[in-house]
């Protein structure tokens, strides 16, 4: 894959995640997904695109952003994750405060960054 793929894909799940956060939390968001794809093995595509990984993959019936000024941004935000270091300590999962997923009680609390809340394994 390409860098350029990377960044696309990067990209949409910054922009379907987390376009209405701050900028860190943008950020966060977007170090999950590098992490994973790091850990894993794996190109930034197929870590997004995996079941049931990132809730817009499988809930929206279109990729295509809607809204421009929040995909140029998230696009911004996207370029300056793959080419800073990940301020996350890791982290490879994520939740908004508001939903109490199951399997964050058998991950390590990392930090909360805007409205979501940061574990690593």
């Amino acid at each position: 894959m390409s860098f350029l793929e990377g960044l696309l894909w990067l990209t949409l799940n910054v922009y379907h995640e987390a376009r209405s956060e701050p900028q860190i939390g943008q950020l966060a968001v977007a170090h999950v997904t590098l992490n994973r794809a790091s850990q894993s093995k794996k190109t930034v595509e197929q870590v997004v695109t995996a079941p049931h990984q990132f809730s817009w993959t499988f809930l929206q019936k279109s990729y295509v952003p809607t809204e421009t000024d929040a995909f140029v941004e998230c696009l911004q935000t996207a370029m300056k994750a793959m080419t800073t270091s990940d301020f996350t300590k890791g982290a490879t999962y994520y939740h908004r405060k508001d939903v109490h997923p199951q399997w964050a009680s058998h991950k390590t609390y990392v930090a909360r960054y805007g409205t979501h809340l940061f574990y690593r394994n």
